[in-house]
């Protein structure tokens, strides 16, 4: 059904319409609007034969939900940030037993410091933890990839994260056409769970692996990964076809097909970026933006199918590697081994801070002629960091450094309204 509703609203619609037996969560912002509204669902009967459970942590809540898919239930959670870091080891543990749990995951920046807004630093921490990741461009496609993880969920028997942008996309309200539980019906089969523990047949789940099988056990993971690879755009046909609307899929295409410069994205800046992008073809300019919405399984052919053609490609991450750099970018080169390609790696959005279109503009000005460094840090200020380093270089007790860059940060903005400073404060 065709509504205009906050994105946490429509996701709890959407996973109440995929029938979950067991809901354990923590609330956490911005993720904390999503799970209040299955708790109401759940109390209100809308969402019948579910048990709501309430717990004192994210690793409980995802200890839950192990148990739960252990013992065959459908099973849903969500966090975001420091909760995602929290269940760290149960998140292991769940797709090291090859259990089909499905979660949101409302990106949002990791501390310290404290911040509370939206970048990628969270799920991409846990790229390597066995779980598969889907990125939605916005909210219509971040309701159907919850009906589409938990097939491809409970088809491979692995957990499935579901990525939507925190406050971006979680508390905008826009049009979404809701899935119901009639049309998810047709859509996805009741759960036969593939494993599952049962007093009539005792058995062992998470046993001790000794060496002499424990790496057949991790290649296992990867193979069902790569069988990931083929089942996602086989779940997207068959959710096109009952839906009428395509979404999900591993890539997303737009305006590439004689691309010379190609920039890749995950999430919902990939609206900003399409704009940009219209922007510069009406200007005669090659270009064209690649989304990325299955980051785990890589789409490694899918991704070089699209950029072999290109020039360069200009990777836009919302996170990176400290010490290295980009991630998606690392992914976007291995795909590319053995051809002539230029990327460039454009780090942006971290901490919740705005990506404009002028800022992308000036950007691609220079990126489209190579007139950029390899990794660039977009509307970065260095000047504020460069101030930090020189105060820790003349003084021992300097401070805290996040806490000196915003008092130099606030300075300056008093001082453009002639306002007093520090140092006005200090005489």
């Amino acid at each position: 059904m065709l509504q205009q509703i906050e994105g946490s609203q429509a996701m709890a619609k959407a996973v109440a319409a995929c029938r979950p037996e067991v809901i354990s969560a923590y609330p956490i912002s911005p993720q904390t609007h999503i799970v209040e509204a299955l708790s109401a669902l759940v109390k209100s009967g809308e969402l019948p034969h579910c048990e709501y459970v309430n717990v004192e942590s994210e690793f409980s809540a995802m200890s839950a939900c192990i148990g739960a898919s252990a013992a065959g239930a459908r099973a849903y959670t969500a966090t975001a940030s420091q909760g995602l870091l929290f269940m760290v080891e149960a998140i292991y543990n769940a797709s090291g037993l090859g259990l089909p749990i499905v979660m949101t995951v409302a990106n949002r920046a990791i501390g310290a410091p404290i911040n509370i807004w939206n970048d990628h630093t969270d799920a991409m921490s846990q790229r390597d933890s066995g779980w598969l990741q889907l990125y939605a461009e916005n909210n219509q496609e971040a309701a159907d990839l919850h009906v589409q993880a938990f097939k491809i969920a409970e088809e491979l028997s692995l957990p499935v994260m579901v990525c939507m942008d925190g406050f971006i996309l979680t508390h905008a309200v826009e049009q979404v056409d809701v899935p119901e539980y009639e049309q998810v019906q047709k859509f996805l089969p009741e759960y036969e769970p593939r494993q599952m523990l049962d007093p009539e047949n005792p058995l062992s789940i998470g046993a001790m692996v000794g060496p002499e099988a424990y790496t057949e056990v991790r290649y296992l993971a990867h193979a069902k990964q790569m069988q990931a690879l083929e089942l996602i755009p086989k779940v997207q046909a068959e959710f096109k076809e009952v839906f009428g609307r395509d979404s999900g899929g591993l890539v997303r295409p737009y305006r590439c097909e004689d691309g010379e410069t190609i920039i890749v994205a995950l999430g919902s800046v990939l609206g900003t970026i399409k704009d940009v992008v219209d922007q510069r073809r009406e200007k005669g300019e090659k270009i064209g933006v690649l989304g990325i919405t299955s980051f785990r399984p890589f789409p490694t052919e899918a991704v070089r199918e699209v950029l072999l053609h290109a020039k360069r490609f200009i990777v836009l991450e919302k996170a990176f590697s400290v010490g290295i750099g980009g991630i998606v970018s690392s992914h976007c080169r291995a795909a590319m081994r053995g051809e002539q390609f230029i990327c460039h790696e454009l780090i942006a959005g971290l901490g919740g801070r705005n990506i404009t279109k002028e800022s992308l503009h000036r950007y691609l000005d220079k990126a489209v002629v190579d007139k950029v460094e390899n990794t660039h840090f977009l509307d970065l200020d260095k000047s504020l960091v460069d101030a930090e380093l020189e105060r820790e270089r003349l003084v021992r007790r300097s401070g805290a450094p996040a806490e000196n860059i915003m008092r130099d940060k606030q300075d300056r903005v008093n001082a453009a309204k002639n306002l007093p400073t520090r140092k006005d404060k200090d005489k």
